[in-house]
């Protein structure tokens, strides 16, 4: 059964989209990295035009990431004074990214843009996964242990005007996650995506941080860069989709839960290489759809045969009539999801945790 989005103009099947979000919120749970690398592109080759596929993918991860964010607060596991550091570049970072969108759009070219982003980023990552998965096995199964270096220093550590992060102990120049939000910021403006596959490592080999600061840091900072992301295009543009937005976060949250929970029981790193070959395959098809397929006329619909329902109706009507009004609609949806998916979460844990103390007495 298709379904009519009023804003991005086309049919598509809302099951099939939460049945992908939900696969690659366990992906994101279980490997501890942002899916927004691949749900974007699954949305594209699902016929929505990538002009919506970023941004909506941009409101789906604020929700995923206040939801992570809201159970590390309530760990405990959160610098937040790095933290608005890097928010501060990455405000920086994503203006300049929207306005680098809004160039390629208005020359219409953006469309290739997006594309050809992911195919690079994909083959990159993809390829490094793939080494470092191989490599990992090889020396598990020869017993090899290596004594890695954790912290090197590079010229970005010498630049002036240092400040001191009790929380994570260290004293480095304030440039440094200014540097890293900034880079973050414009490549999640332009591809849709939290950028956590640049920013953990860069807090763990370039800031220095403690292991067990760096996910929940990593998802503040993307709650803030992605709702920059998120109210900019949908004040800009129009493009955020409601109904959209709503079936991704509900079906990443779930996934993200249940990807957790496995990776407590499962050695993620055994499936490492599973999930580089998958990006690779990602962003080869990307590469196909963008240089060897033929033009293909998509599931756009003219005036005359839009078949509104009343719920499309009714977000339509507030996208065009109260743009502002809807920009924050789209905030509040990721928020009241977010929290009250760590708030079940917490509490979910807390019963289980009564009911075996009472079980042992």
């Amino acid at each position: 059964m298709e379904f009519f989005l009023p804003i991005a103009e086309v049919y598509v099947s809302l099951p099939l989209i939460f049945t992908l979000s939900l696969v690659v919120g366990i992906l994101s749970g279980l490997f501890g990295v942002g899916g927004g690398f691949l749900m974007t592109p699954f949305l594209i080759f699902l016929g929505i035009p990538p002009a919506y596929a970023v941004p909506n993918e941009a409101n789906n991860i604020l929700g995923t990431s206040i939801s992570g964010s809201t159970t590390h607060y309530l760990k405990g596991t959160l610098d937040y004074k790095m933290g608005l550091m890097i928010v501060a570049g990455g405000t920086i970072g994503t203006i300049l990214g929207i306005l680098t969108f809004t160039y390629f759009q208005d020359i219409g070219k953006i469309n290739i843009v997006i594309s050809l982003s992911y195919m690079y980023i994909l083959a990159i990552i993809g390829t490094m996964m793939l080494v470092q998965g191989v490599s990992e096995i090889d020396r598990a199964r020869k017993k090899i242990v290596l004594k890695q270096k954790l912290h090197s220093h590079y010229w970005i550590h010498g630049l002036p005007f240092r400040m001191r992060f009790k929380k994570s102990r260290l004293y480095e120049s304030i440039f440094t996650p200014i540097i890293i939000g900034l880079l973050v910021g414009f490549i999640a403006a332009i591809m849709g995506i939290g950028g956590a596959f640049i920013l953990v490592p860069a807090m763990i080999y370039i800031i220095g941080m403690p292991t067990k600061l760096i996910p929940g840091t990593s998802l503040f900072v993307t709650i803030f860069i992605s709702a920059i992301v998120t109210i900019l295009h949908a004040f800009n543009y129009g493009s955020i989709d409601l109904i959209l937005v709503t079936v991704l976060i509900l079906g990443s949250i779930l996934g993200v839960q249940i990807g957790q929970k496995i990776g407590e029981k499962v050695d993620s790193s055994q499936f490492k290489t599973i999930l580089a070959l998958l990006l690779l395959l990602v962003g080869i098809a990307i590469a196909y759809d963008s240089f060897f397929t033929e033009e293909t006329v998509k599931m756009t619909v003219d005036s005359g045969s839009k078949n509104f329902g009343p719920i499309a109706e009714f977000v339509k009507k507030l996208s065009d009539e109260v743009p502002v009004l809807y920009g924050l609609a789209s905030i509040t949806l990721a928020l009241v999801l977010g929290v009250g998916a760590a708030i079940v979460r917490r509490s979910l844990s807390n019963l289980r945790k009564k009911l075996k103390e009472k079980s042992k007495a």
